[in-house]
């Protein structure tokens, strides 16, 4: 009982996070949008099978889970959110390192997500 309370929790609150990201630049939605689906596969079938359901999202998880792949237009538009927060940030006042150590890890992230596959079948 405890188990599956923690697991709908985690996925509540990535649902959460998802919806934060569709409204913030930078945040992003679809990581939290698959952590949200795999969570609730654990301990909430129903918010899984609506994820799965879902018109945008449903896709991007199924083309995830069969072949880790990710569909061409989420890398270019996840890239280009990444690549508007690290010019908003450059020229904010935030503090240097924070700037640079945010633009590195962004560049990480993005190489990994250009080094993943696409999806077979459209998504």
């Amino acid at each position: 009982m405890m188990a599956m309370l923690c697991w709908r929790f985690i996925a509540f609150l990535a649902v959460k996070m998802a919806a934060v990201g569709v409204i913030v630049p930078g945040v992003p939605s679809v990581p939290f949008i698959l952590l949200a689906a795999w969570s609730a596969g654990k301990g909430w079938p129903q918010l899984e099978q609506w994820l799965l359901q879902h018109e945008k999202y449903g896709p991007l998880i199924i083309a995830w889970r069969h072949e880790r792949a990710i569909p061409r237009s989420a890398k270019w538009l996840a890239s280009a959110m990444m690549l508007f927060s690290v010019v908003m940030l450059l020229v904010s006042a935030a503090p240097t390192l924070l700037k640079a150590l945010l633009a590195l890890f962004l560049i990480a992230v993005a190489i990994w997500l250009w080094t993943r596959r696409e999806p077979k079948f459209a998504a």
